[in-house]
């Protein structure tokens, strides 16, 4: 990673650090995948754009991908 340093207004700071505890995450890594959401995907693979903004609460969600993406089965 590179390091590199941002200005930011005391309400932007306050707002943001508060944005990240509330997601139990760095004031880093929010800024990081907000980041992210602004930059255009990489065009070798669109889907990218759309990794990981999807949170379902279960922890175990990666066993039953299908039932996350298509709904429970009946």
């Amino acid at each position: 990673m590179i390091r590199t340093q941002i200005r930011l207004s005391r309400r932007e700071h306050t707002a943001a650090k508060r944005e990240a505890a509330r997601l139990g995450i760095s004031l880093a890594e929010l800024l990081r995948s907000s980041l992210r959401t602004m930059l255009p995907a990489d065009e070798t693979k669109p889907w990218m754009r759309y990794a990981g903004m999807v949170e379902s609460g279960d922890s175990r969600s990666s066993q039953n991908i299908d039932d996350v993406v298509y709904g429970q089965k009946g």
